[in-house]
This record gives C-alpha cells, sequence and structure tokens, in this order.
C-alpha cells in the first residue's frame, strides 16, 4: 500500500487555511513551523513529549484542543479532555487519548490549533506589556510558555541587559546556545530577543534552509525544562498545490462529508491511530 507523504505545499496551504480561520499572519505560523519542525509534521522530540508540525507537548496539545478543538470540527476530541483538581488534562480512554495527540502530526489541525495558541497568547500579552505583541514576542510564548515569555518581555522592557541565564536558570541549562554566546558568555535579554526575532524572520523568508538547528532557539520549552528537536530547515514550495487537489476531491460532495474529515467518533478516531501507527511502523 502506498502512502502520499506528506508534502511542503501541503503543509504550507494547511498554514495558509489556519491563517485565513483565525487572522493569525501567515509568515509568522510558517517561520514559527520551519523552526519548530523545519516543516516536517512527523517530527518527534528525543526529550520530551513533543511532536508535530508546531512540536506541542502533549500538555499543551490537550490545552488547546480542549478550549479551541470544537471550533474547527474536533468537539469529539475536546469533548473527551478532562480537567482534574490539579489543573492537569487527561483523556480516560487510552485510545482516544492516542488518537488525539496524533493529531499533532495532521498540517491541518497542527496548523489551526498552533494560530488559536498565538492569538490567545496575543491576547493576554498585550494586556499586560500594554502595547501590540509582534511575532517575536509570540514565539517567545511558545518557546518558554506564557507565563516564561511574559517575565521575560516584562523584564526587558525595565532592564534589557539584564541576563538572560539568570533570570531562567533552567532554560539556560537546557537551551544552552540560546542563553549564552561562542565565548560561554550569557546573553542580556536584549540579545536572545534579537536573535528570536532575526531567526523568526529568516525562517519566514525562506533564509533559514541553511541553518543549524542546534545554534539557535528552534526548540520548544517543555514545562519541567527539557528540550525538544527540530526538524532539517526544508524549503517549502507550492503553497497552494494541495489545497487544490484536496478541494478537487471534494467537487459535488456535502459540506458534511468534508468536515467529517477532522469529526471522527472515538471508535473511528482510534481506528485511524492505530492504521496509522502500523503504517508509521
Amino acid at each position: 500500500m502506498t502512502v502520499n507523504p506528506i508534502t511542503t505545499g501541503r503543509i504550507q496551504s494547511a498554514i495558509a487555511l489556519a491563517s485565513s480561520k483565525t487572522g493569525v499572519d501567515f509568515d509568522y505560523l510558517l517561520g514559527q513551523a520551519k523552526l519548530e519542525s523545519g516543516l516536517n509534521a512527523n517530527a518527534k522530540a528525543g526529550t520530551s513529549s513533543a511532536s508535530g508540525l508546531y512540536q506541542f507537548i502533549e500538555q499543551s496539545w490537550l490545552s488547546v484542543v480542549k478550549k479551541h478543538g470544537a471550533e474547527h470540527g474536533m468537539a469529539w476530541a475536546a469533548n473527551s479532555i478532562g480537567t482534574s483538581s490539579s489543573g492537569r488534562l487527561s483523556v480516560g480512554d487510552a485510545g482516544t487519548k492516542a488518537a488525539i495527540l496524533a493529531l499533532r502530526n495532521d498540517p491541518n489541525a497542527a496548523s489551526l490549533m498552533a494560530a488559536e495558541y498565538a492569538s490567545d497568547n496575543k491576547a493576554s500579552l498585550e494586556g499586560t506589556l500594554n502595547r501590540p505583541a509582534s511575532g517575536t514576542d509570540l514565539y517567545m510564548a511558545h518557546f518558554m510558555g506564557l507565563g516564561g515569555a511574559t517575565k521575560f518581555l516584562k523584564t526587558m522592557q525595565a532592564n534589557p541587559q539584564a541576563s538572560g541565564a539568570a533570570l531562567f536558570p533552567a532554560a539556560a541549562r537546557a537551551n544552552h546556545n540560546v542563553f549564552y554566546d561562542s565565548n560561554n558568555q550569557p546573553r542580556t535579554l536584549s540579545a536572545i530577543y534579537d536573535r528570536f526575532a532575526d531567526k523568526l524572520g529568516g525562517a519566514a523568508a525562506g533564509a533559514s534552509a541553511t541553518a543549524t538547528p542546534a545554534d539557535y532557539a528552534a526548540q520548544a520549552l517543555d514545562m519541567d525544562g527539557s528540550t525538544v528537536i527540530t526538524g532539517n530547515n526544508e524549503s517549502a514550495d507550492d503553497p497552494l498545490a494541495w489545497a487544490t487537489t484536496a478541494m478537487g476531491r471534494f467537487t459535488g460532495k456535502t459540506t458534511q462529508a468534508a468536515a467529517s474529515i477532522l469529526r471522527p467518533t472515538p471508535d473511528t478516531a482510534r481506528l485511524a491511530y492505530m492504521m496509522l501507527a502500523r503504517l508509521g511502523g
């Protein structure tokens, strides 16, 4: 059985659709995906639970799906996620949980949830910082979490020359190349921020194809301070190729049939997951 690969054209089309649905800037979402996974929808972390195009860790993914999944045809997933008294998210059925987490490797679902996550962070950061949030601010929130990014940005406003490693010692230990320069000197908050800005801008413009992922902050920080791997910074072509092909397959079919792609029942979700797992093995 032949399985069609997830092409960069299909990924760019998914990102474009997510951008149009949420209003989040396409270049930001594309740049973030390049930094996080090198546009590899199946990228997996070696040191954390992160997976997929945007390298969501499990708890972050469950959180955004629970909040926004129903808006995008994934009510089956959102309704299956519960919250414990401690605030930890969980899914009672192991097969359904696996199917929900596997959506991180679907370009459409991953792009939509990444866009919603960015939109939520944008609103929160702007309310806290009393200024418009830039793409770099949003990537900081993805990299460090909203709380970490807020602390970083507020401190930088007051003291841009403060040491990032001193402010975030655990993150600095896990991401040495981000927080220290080539002479092993700690970078200032301003210098770290500028590197994020340069890298994000370069990725969105396609300039990151020759970069070494380990050299920059192309990792996401897990809740326990560990890092995740990145992709290989592939270039992306044909942003509308996959969308054109996919829409052609639905010519003459109902909207309900098309929408069902992201709205299976728990039983069919588990079946799809097992099929994907077998193919991927």
